[in-house]
């Protein structure tokens, strides 16, 4: 997808509202003279007389370790050469905002005036005390080798060069999974090198890291190949002479394995990429334009594999895969550096997730509905949300491998979580609820497995050994969809109820006999299990399956009526209820009834409130009840608020252990100073509520889709609550994410209903 910029519309982003992309945001309370006072003068000089004894501790009571400088003098910047350090700075704003946004970093950017590389390593040296680690941005060569080289050597602090080394770990892992899909080995391919900068430098030395052999390796500068007999070469070019007798580009294409291009648009031509071994491999990594034209690139050679710099072509090799994921795991284990082991920790951790299912999030995010391992998916999508939980751990780790670590990580699942509270969603709960799922999977029936997204979801769940699905759909179409789409559900059973007349009558008889007193016929049954909604929840019903999951395709009360008419509520529940889990920065809420019971009466709340405190205590967590309303205590009059009321008071005596109050409202609720201060009797009034009552259908389904459309939270559900045995609709045109989250909440459902409990 291209993305057209215009000059006027760049300029505007730059300057609407507040000037630049970033700012200073304050991390605690600064609402009163107190609190002034404990962030500056006097309580401030408590934490500094802790890291005056003890150094360390700066990491303890300030940001340090998560501040990133962002330095450059504006020498080499991308595209646009010496431009100056104050031209730089828009560069350099813009690389901060993306440490934030992919990693959680927070980052100043610090442009230098000053471009002798000994004066330029002795200021950058001087501001070790203040960052956990320095991003070297557009310095040019062949300054830059030194700069890094001497400030890794005096600074304890992770040091990177993003230009050199950013290009050369996105490219080495599109280069294995390249050479893994052609059949070659590094070890015996020719790779040609067109540039001789920091960038291809970088690049070189990691491909010979990987395996590539030294006299297999051809470097190109502006004046043809690099070979020993020329002369005035300097360090840099040394390392990478060669001694074959080649002169050109031309002449060193010839026969090779794989390109890449660091250097200038256009410079390798058809009869180039014609001269090539079979099945080459171009990266033209030109920005804007790359070395060759991608179209006539694949035209020339369609067994051509090839990547760019640009987001509209496939395989964009992007530095925003690396940097910020790398850093993130070299500042939480507080390395001293980023050595070799980390960078090919971050290549083989990138090389890998490319051949994992692509979650549904990133389909959405790209515009596109089909994305999969091969020639034109080597490495992972920037927006891809399991960067930072993959690249970042294995970065980590090396750093604890190789002796660099200061602060090893002990518990890797909870440093999981962190990574993704960096990223603003709190995954703990589902996390749990994976985690049990696995413990002892059971088997999901899903009646709308001809469907893409289930069978993708299929994919991930047998793969990860969440559940054992159960396919029910037509048997042609979901081995047509699996073979289009590369899956492999060898593991899961594929059931078309056409194929199955003997279960058929087996269920129509047994829904007959269930039903045959409300005006139901054995013809009308039998009518009946052609749906499969119905026909899955037989198989719930007769034990075929633990637990069935729907609703993708169809509306909510169309879906839930069968499982309802077939399996029924649990002993002692007189209706069942839906009940959302909503997750943002703020914490979990549980948000009931948004999707079954229209308009409850005050005894059909105190149902829903029996349902949903149970429900809760489910995910391990006490539940603290709001009955909302429009009123607050018996402030306003009306039906809404005297239902509530009436609901609240017979709850109570129903429910007396249970932390419950109401009417009020949703912000009341929540904001625990107020309800001490107004309503000091208020049972929400120390900690607050987690779990919302809806006074009916309306208010909650209203307020769950609001807060994910514009308040930035996720939604997992809804959880249906009250079911003999387990049954999970799902919401209308949920994702992936939504489907795996939701067959995980049917697993541990299912479990509990074999300890003889319930949701």
């Amino acid at each position: 997808m291209s993305i057209k910029i215009r000059k006027q519309d760049a300029l505007n982003y730059h300057t609407q509202g507040q000037p630049g992309k970033i700012e200073v945001v304050p991390t605690k309370m600064l609402s009163t003279q107190l609190d002034l006072a404990l962030a500056y003068s006097p309580g401030v000089a408590e934490p500094c007389k802790e890291i005056a004894a003890n150094k360390d501790d700066v990491y303890k009571y300030t940001s340090k370790g998560n501040l990133v400088a962002v330095i450059s003098n504006g020498t080499a910047v991308l595209g646009l050469g010496n431009i100056g350090p104050e031209a730089s700075k828009p560069v350099m704003e813009g690389k901060a905002v993306l440490f934030k946004k992919y990693a959680g970093i927070d980052s100043f950017d610090i442009e230098i005036d000053e471009e002798d590389p000994d004066a330029f390593i002795k200021i950058v040296k001087a501001l070790e005390p203040t960052f956990g680690g320095v991003n070297l941005e557009d310095i040019k060569a062949p300054e830059c080798f030194k700069i890094e080289t001497e400030l890794r050597e005096k600074m304890h602090i992770p040091i990177m060069h993003d230009d050199q080394h950013g290009t050369a770990i996105i490219s080495s892992a599109a280069l294995l999974n390249a050479l893994e899909i052609v059949g070659k080995k590094i070890s015996e391919i020719v790779l040609v090198v067109n540039g001789a900068g920091a960038a291809a430098v970088s690049c070189s030395k990691l491909y010979l890291a990987l395996g590539l052999k030294k006299e297999n390796l051809i470097m190109c500068d502006s004046k043809g190949v690099i070979t020993k007999i020329r002369e005035g070469l300097d360090t840099s070019k040394k390392e990478f002479a060669t001694d074959r007798k080649l002169t050109t580009l031309q002449e060193a294409i010839k026969g090779a394995d794989v390109f890449v291009g660091l250097s200038i648009a256009d410079i390798l031509k058809p009869e180039d990429v014609l001269a090539m071994a079979k099945d080459p491999i171009v990266f033209a990594l030109a920005n804007p334009n790359p070395e060759i034209d991608y179209a006539l690139a694949k035209k020339t050679r369609p067994d051509l594999i090839m990547g760019t710099g640009r987001s509209d072509h496939p395989n964009q090799v992007n530095n925003v895969l690396g940097f910020p994921y790398i850093f993130r795991g070299a500042l939480d284990v507080r390395a001293t550096e980023i050595n070799e082991a980390m960078k090919l920790a971050a290549v083989r951790a990138l090389a890998e997730l490319a051949k994992e299912p692509v979650p549904d999030i990133v389909f959405q995010a790209y515009g596109i509905d089909r994305i999969q391992f091969g020639r034109e998916y080597l490495i992972p999508k920037p927006l891809d949300p399991r960067l930072i939980t993959t690249v970042s751990p294995a970065v980590a780790k090396a750093a604890m491998d190789s002796g660099i670590a200061r602060n090893p990580i002990t518990d890797w699942g909870h440093y999981h979580q962190i990574l993704l509270k960096r990223v603003g969603i709190d995954q703990k709960l589902t996390s749990r609820i994976i985690d049990l799922a696995k413990k002892k999977p059971k088997t999901i029936v899903f009646a709308e497995a001809d469907h893409i997204k289930i069978l993708k979801a299929a994919q991930v769940l047998q793969d990860e050994k969440i559940a054992h699905p159960i396919l029910l759909g037509s048997r042609k179409e979901i081995e047509r969809l699996t073979t289009e789409f590369g899956l492999d559900l060898s593991d899961c059973k594929i059931i078309d109820p056409r194929e199955e007349q003997e279960r058929t009558d087996k269920y129509a008889l047994a829904y007959h006999q269930k039903r045959q007193r409300k005006g139901i016929t054995i013809n009308d049954a039998i009518r009946v299990m052609r749906d499969r909604n119905a026909f899955g929840a037989m198989m719930v019903e007769f034990g075929e399956a633990d637990a069935l999951v729907s609703g993708l395709t169809k509306d909510y009360p169309k879906t839930i009526l069968p499982s309802l008419q077939i399996i029924g509520m649990a002993e002692g529940v007189n209706r069942v209820a839906g009940m959302y889990i909503i997750m943002n920065k703020k914490g979990t809420f549980f948000f009931a009834d948004c999707t079954v019971n229209v308009d409850p009466t005050a005894h059909d709340l105190v149902e829903i409130i029996g349902l949903a405190a149970r429900g809760v205590k489910f995910f391990d967590i006490e539940p603290r009840v709001a009955m909302l309303s429009y009123s607050n205590f018996g402030s306003s009059k009306g039906p809404v608020p005297e239902k509530t009321r009436e609901a609240v008071r017979l709850a109570k005596i129903k429910y007396p252990d249970l932390t419950l109050d109401g009417d009020i409202q949703a912000n009341v609720a929540f904001d625990t100073d107020l309800q001490k201060e107004n309503y000091p009797f208020s049972a929400l009034a120390k900690e607050g509520a987690n779990t919302l009552i809806f006074p009916n259908l309306a208010a909650g389904n209203i307020a769950y889709k609001l807060l994910m459309e514009i308040g930035g939270a996720e939604a997992i559900g809804p959880v249906l609550l009250g079911m003999k045995k387990p049954v999970h609709i799902l919401q209308l045109g949920s994702s992936i994410r939504d489907i795996i989250n939701m067959a995980a909440i049917a697993v541990v459902d299912a479990q509990l209903h074999e300890k003889n409990e319930h949701l």
